[in-house]
């Protein structure tokens, strides 16, 4: 394997460079290797299959827009994943996987060409018993969680955008989502009970990894195999109320969360939002209009009282508590699209001048950090924050909506937030080590040589190690 840059000429886990000159030739021979499996190779089909959200940052926006797969492949079997990761292989050509492309940080851009494998043709549902599901990595988690609910149980977790989302791009490229307010981050939560890869060599394996080993593929980027199957635990089923809770300032939605996740009170969800992004909840308007700042939340009925109540002690009330049928039939939003990275997707949508920054609160969290915060950034900055539980105890991670000015000034915010003691997440990178979410260990670099010797896998992702 030899080592190759990556678009900021960084030394990356890369492939073995075909020839320029061979790349057509080995695309052909591709072609002819996969003979029967759908593929797209329209120059409008190349562009959209190589984009995911990068665009929330104006960064990745201008360092990604240009790079294009050569051909995308589409397979429906485990069978035919083996067969493109076998000629992948054979004719040394790069592949990146994609799921729903609902990723922010390019994971699902090809950096060197090569072959775009999506798995949204992979999405059946294989089997729903108690306390598990097994299903095909390219399956939708609207749909999945639709299909459990129906023998009373539920998914411990899935991100905003489980619409468009798949389960195995969630595993691959998330970490936490709605249900970390109730099960911790993925990799603590123990929903994720195996994962099912096709390795990329001329002869591909089939891997399935349980217990820690999980931790080889899950937020790895698609850089250590295929993922083709996964198994989820599940939980029994709750009829959450979706719920918006007002409060004179945003320090008292702090402290607000900060109760709930020291008492017993079961919610599914808890998100923080200023008052200053109701412009982009034109869809809420009856209930966010910005006279107040909001916790979003999902809460179990048994505790719609005590929830109520705790938010009455902290200067709230409660503005809308309503379950998902009724809240249905006054057609609005449901609370999941309020919270996360849907917060920066309603502003964009609006106003392209905005980007975001992702960071973890000091523990334990103060309400007056926050308020020095908003005094220091003025608008430049709204406030978003998630609530969760990590390791045993209350986590508070913020996904502020940043107005964009240049890198210059992001590096600026970042050291000030960094002084505060903030845990800051690189956003507006497309290497996963520099993202901050996860260090590639010495025994995933050798997973990762195992199950891809000749470095294939995502290329321009990983950093050199090793």
């Amino acid at each position: 394997m030899r080592a190759n840059s990556n678009v900021n000429g960084e030394p990356t886990m890369n492939q073995i460079d075909t020839p320029a000159i061979d790349r057509a030739h080995a695309i052909e021979a591709f072609r002819r290797d996969i003979d029967g499996i759908a593929c797209l190779t329209g120059a409008d089909d190349l562009r959209i299959k190589a984009r995911d959200y990068y665009w929330y940052s104006p960064v990745l926006e201008a360092l990604l827009k240009d790079y294009r797969a050569e051909i995308v492949v589409l397979p429906t079997s485990e069978a035919e994943v083996l067969r493109i990761a076998a000629a992948a292989a054979r004719h040394r050509l790069p592949v990146t996987v994609r799921g729903g492309g609902t990723g922010n940080y390019g994971q699902a851009v090809p950096l060197q060409g090569g072959v775009v494998l999506e798995t949204t043709r992979l999405d059946r549902v294989i089997e729903i018993a108690d306390g598990r599901v097994r299903v095909q990595s390219g399956a939708r988690l609207e749909p999945l969680l639709e299909a459990v609910r129906e023998t009373g149980q539920q998914l411990m977790m899935y991100p905003s955008t489980m619409s468009i989302a798949t389960v195995g791009g969630f595993i691959a490229g998330g970490s936490a989502g709605i249900g970390s307010a109730r099960h911790g981050i993925l990799k603590e939560s123990g929903a994720m009970r195996s994962i099912r890869i096709v390795t990329l060599e001329e002869v591909p394996r089939t891997l399935t990894l349980t217990g820690a080993d999980v931790e080889m593929v899950h937020h790895a980027w698609g850089t250590n195999g295929i993922i083709v199957e996964l198994e989820l635990a599940l939980v029994p089923a709750v009829d959450w109320l979706h719920c918006i809770a007002l409060f004179p300032s945003y320090p008292d939605v702090v402290r607000f969360g900060r109760a709930v996740l020291a008492s017993d009170i079961d919610v599914f969800l808890l998100s923080g939002v200023d008052r200053r992004f109701a412009p982009y909840y034109t869809d809420l308007q009856s209930h966010f209009d910005g006279h107040a700042d909001a916790m979003f939340a999902l809460v179990n009925p048994r505790d719609r009282q005590r929830f109520a109540d705790l938010a009455r002690s902290f200067g709230g009330s409660i503005d809308l508590c309503v379950t998902e049928p009724e809240r249905v039939q006054a057609g609005l939003p449901p609370v999941h699209e309020c919270a996360y990275n849907h917060t920066t997707l309603r502003a964009l949508k609006m106003e392209r001048g905005w980007t975001y920054l992702q960071m973890v609160v000091p523990a334990p969290f103060d309400p007056d950090l926050i308020a020095a915060q908003m005094a220091r950034y003025g608008d430049e900055m709204l406030m978003h924050h998630e609530f969760a539980r990590y390791a045993g105890g209350p986590r508070m991670s913020g996904l502020v909506l940043l107005q964009f000015m240049d890198e210059e000034r992001l590096d600026e915010i970042t050291k000030e937030l960094l002084q505060d003691g903030c845990h800051v997440m690189n956003a507006h990178v497309n290497i996963l080590e520099k993202s901050g979410r996860k260090q590639m260990q010495a025994e995933e670099i050798a997973f990762m040589r195992n199950v891809d010797p000749f470095g294939l896998m995502n290329p321009g992702k990983i950093l050199l190690q090793g």
